[in-house]
């Protein structure tokens, strides 16, 4: 990797296995998906997830996350559709639970309607493009890595997100297919009550966007 100039590549992806393995939006979005349409649902949003995160990869190399890094405008924009769309995801989760709560056990399941696989990953892809920490993420930590003097840093930035993206995706399909595998061990009533916190975390990671500051 040296003639790209990359460096320390075990301790990147030593590190970017430590960032994807920690909890956080992506990881609860597939968790949510597979608990509630199966594994395939699971699959699709971690696959739009890893395309939303390889757009910021590849806007990180480009540039774009420098210019959200400086305007403030630009930042504020994306920040409060990303937050709005979050928020409008966990409501969808606290409808979805509240009405299979009020309908009999045996049609739980079909008390609210089943999004499509395109849906699963259209909202999985969104929910990674509309946050703009994503991006200023890829530009903070990738050049770590990168000898910008190298004369190639483009290439090496493209390389080193597509390895931290497949390094996510691997996980979040293991975790896909690991919820997928317990779900039907699970009583209806307690997976209505993990929908039900999963939409209140999506809440509470909205509002926390929206709290976000980008450039002074």
């Amino acid at each position: 990797m040296s003639s790209l100039g990359i460096h320390d590549l075990g301790l990147f992806m030593l590190t970017s296995l430590v960032l994807n393995l920690t909890p956080g939006a992506d990881t609860l979005y597939v968790m949510s998906r597979s608990a509630r349409g199966g594994w395939r649902h699971g699959v699709a949003g971690a696959f739009g997830v890893g395309l939303g995160c390889m757009g910021h990869a590849v806007a990180a190399a480009l540039g774009v996350a420098a210019v959200l890094a400086a305007s403030r405008w630009a930042f504020d924009a994306l920040k409060w559709a990303g937050a709005l769309y979050l928020a409008w995801l966990g409501l969808q989760m606290l409808s979805a639970a509240w009405r299979g709560a009020g309908a009999p056990t045996e049609a739980s399941e079909t008390a609210a309607p089943m999004p499509t696989l395109r849906q699963s990953f259209t909202a999985g892809l969104l929910t990674n493009l509309l946050n703009p920490k994503v991006g200023l993420f890829f530009l903070a930590f990738v050049p770590q890595f990168v000898d910008v003097h190298a004369g190639r840093p483009l290439p090496a930035f493209l390389l080193l997100g597509l390895l931290f993206n497949l390094s996510g995706v691997s996980w979040l399909l293991l975790v896909a297919l690991l919820t997928d595998r317990v779900r039907g061990r699970v009583a209806p009533a307690l997976r209505q009550a993990l929908q039900a916190l999963g939409g209140g975390l999506f809440l509470l990671l909205a509002a926390r966007l929206a709290s976000a500051r980008g450039a002074g």
